[in-house]
């Protein structure tokens, strides 16, 4: 490659092309890895999913995957297997596998003096350490678990989440140089008192949602009902649970409580309605949805692993309205669960001060029309389902009794620890907080993007007026012939390969991952929007447009049209902002000023950017090169202009 020139770049213009990594809470430019595993460079693929996200490889396989959400493939047909393509490329080359890459080339040297102590090991507290470690601070992790992860280890099943992937992740962590004392938990151990006197001068706290929400309907007093945080805590610390032949499995998160409380209250009505309970959100996102509906899945599949015969998920939403992902459903009904939609708990039936069944109204509708919550319910159609064990997984709350007045820390009504939004710190000086106790329910990668803040923001607040923020530019490779894998828009999203239903037992991981071959397949399906068509011929280089439209009759998505500029109306903000950024629009708007424009003699070409598959066919096809097929990648530093390259 030969360095040829810079030029200057909208970045915010430019990232608003790369709509999974925009998705990605920590940026992952996702497109990058898949377009290296199509290409066969794993090594590669693992060093763009690995440098900005320490969780890489428990990603690929439990990531609640934002990106592929926002993948724009989804708008041909379905998006990208993008969380089962980092797995496949972290089995290669993670810490986990035989062949391991480092990114960072070893452990840093310590540098800095202050001290910093991180409570609970978490996706959030380890991203925290990772970063500040590659800063070169002195970190100590607290854990009050015999083992660190955090809900990644003590919620989520193993045959979803392996542990030797956990370790080899918390492994490669503390090989940078944070200390990890287990066992030692706040506010029983030690106290943040303690940790001033010890020298700490910033403590983050990263201590997620351990404990389980109540159920406040009658019986609830009854053995046998059990909290569904409880249930996976012991079951995946290895304690022997008994849980009957028959469970029944509440789930939907907050949802799930509101329903029964306004059951409780309102049953005799003929249709029941109910305001928000107060401390409760009126919508939930789509994070906590997914989270609710994860820790419902995770629940009524371990009951089934511990030898349940028959076992029932009671939910409030219909079928359609239910957040799971599609495929997690089926997972589910596969392995001989039976999902009850639209049902709400009303009361546990007991018999001798046990619990044997459930008695359920059912929910006629979940939101009202502006789609906040309310629901309602039809009176006449109580249902009651013998069983066992009743489970309740409906959501996650903290456990703060560890704070004293003393400690100057406010809490909201939510039961999280109030902070700054955009330094994290809380009331109390020096220190902070990240992930669910800050936030509430998140997925995995959002509280590890959490934590990487957290380590930017305590940083920033230790050094003070020295510090200075990352910079970034802009590397732009010119590619002298663009194409695009055989057939790659033709071909139908890869399922993930799993174990067939009567072959899974125990621990047993469900999903066994992608070939390579079937990787590359998937892979080649991207459509590589880090890729951008340019039109910036010029007089001088002899590449100006010549109107012939060739571009516009082979492009196959219809997202290129060549129209006269008299008939382009051009709104005055529009001309404004195009004046504001004149030296971005020079190359485009080639002889015309903005305010010329829908007045001059000529034409223009535009561009659908949503549409373009990126196929080159009009580059391929314009004459006087003055279409260009460029590839864009952002860096931490600092220069004002983008360096170009020649491909």
């Amino acid at each position: 490659m030969a360095l040829i020139r810079t030029k200057l770049v909208d970045l915010d213009w430019l990232e608003s092309n790369f709509p999974c990594m925009q998705a990605c809470p920590v940026h992952t430019d996702a497109g990058r890895y898949v377009a290296a595993i199509a290409d066969g460079d794993y090594k590669e693929a693992y060093r763009y999913a690995r440098r900005p996200n320490p969780m890489a490889s428990i990603c690929g396989r439990v990531c609640g995957h934002p990106c592929e959400t926002a993948c724009r493939r989804k708008n041909f047909d379905e998006p990208i297997s993008i969380r089962a393509l980092k797995r496949f490329v972290t089995e290669r080359h993670g810490p986990e596998s035989r062949n391991p890459v480092d990114v960072y080339s070893g452990r840093p040297d310590i540098t800095r003096v202050d001290k910093i102590a991180i409570i609970g090991s978490g996706p959030a507290g380890l991203s925290a350490a990772h970063d500040l470690a590659l800063l070169g601070y002195p970190v100590t992790i607290f854990e009050a678990a015999p083992a660190p992860g955090g809900m990644l280890r003590l919620g989520i099943p193993e045959y979803r989440l392996p542990r030797d992937v956990i370790q080899a992740q918390v492994r490669e962590i503390l090989d940078l140089g944070p200390e990890l004392r287990l066992n030692t938990r706040l506010g029983v151990d030690f106290n943040l008192s303690d940790l001033r006197t010890q020298g700490y001068k910033a403590i983050l706290f990263a201590i997620g949602l351990h404990r389980s929400r109540e159920l406040s309907i009658p019986g609830n007093d009854l053995d046998g009902i059990i909290k569904g945080i409880d249930f996976l805590l012991n079951v995946n610390l290895g304690y022997k649970f008994f849980v009957g032949k028959k469970v029944v499995v509440i789930g939907g998160g907050n949802v799930a409580i509101d329903v029964a409380r306004s059951a409780l209250r309102q049953q005799q009505d003929p249709a029941i309605s109910t305001s928000i309970p107060s401390g409760m959100p009126e919508k939930l996102t789509e994070s906590e949805l997914h989270i609710a509906m994860n820790e419902l899945m995770d629940v009524t599949r371990t009951a089934m692993r511990l030898g349940a015969r028959d076992v029932d998920l009671v939910c409030l939403e219909s079928r359609d309205e239910m957040p799971a992902f599609q495929d997690e459903i089926e997972e589910a009904r596969r392995e001989g669960i039976t999902i009850r939609p639209s049902m709400g708990p009303k009361r546990f039936v007991g018999q001798n001060g046990r619990v044997i069944g459930l008695e359920t109204i059912r929910c006629a509708s979940v939101y009202d029309n502006q789609h906040r919550f309310n629901p309602t319910f039809e009176a006449g159609t109580e249902t009651i389902f013998p069983c066992d064990t009743i489970i309740l997984a409906i959501g996650q709350a903290s456990d703060l009794s560890f704070l004293t007045p003393a400690d100057g820390i406010e809490t909201t009504r939510q039961g999280t620890i109030k902070i700054d939004p955009e330094t994290l710190m809380s009331t109390a000086p020096g220190i902070f907080a990240a992930g669910d106790i800050a936030f509430g329910p998140r997925l995995i990668i959002s509280a590890t993007a959490d934590g990487k803040k957290a380590a930017e923001q305590i940083d920033r607040y230790l050094q003070g007026r020295d510090w200075k923020p990352k910079g970034r530019s802009v590397q732009i490779t010119i590619f002298d012939r663009h194409t695009m894998p055989e057939s790659f828009d033709e071909r139908s999203r890869f399922s993930v390969p799993t174990v067939p239903t009567d072959r899974r037992t125990g621990i047993t991981e469900v999903e066994v991952g992608f070939s390579e071959k079937q990787a590359k397949l998937e892979a080649e399906r991207c459509l590589r929007c880090w890729i951008n068509t340019i039109f910036e011929g010029s007089e001088a280089d002899g590449t100006e447009c010549i109107l012939c439209g060739g571009c516009v009759d082979v492009c196959p998505e219809n997202c290129l049209s060549l129209i006269p500029l008299q008939q382009l109306q051009v709104a005055a903000e529009v001309k404004e902002h195009l004046s504001g950024e004149a030296p971005f629009h020079k190359l485009m708007l080639q002889h015309l000023s903005p305010e010329e424009l829908s007045e001059a003699e000529g034409s223009i070409m535009i561009k659908d950017e949503t549409i373009c598959i990126r196929c080159g066919l009009c580059a391929e096809r314009c004459p006087a090169h003055t279409i260009t097929m460029e590839g864009y990648e952002v860096f931490d530093s600092a220069p004002e202009t983008a360096l170009i390259q020649e491909a």
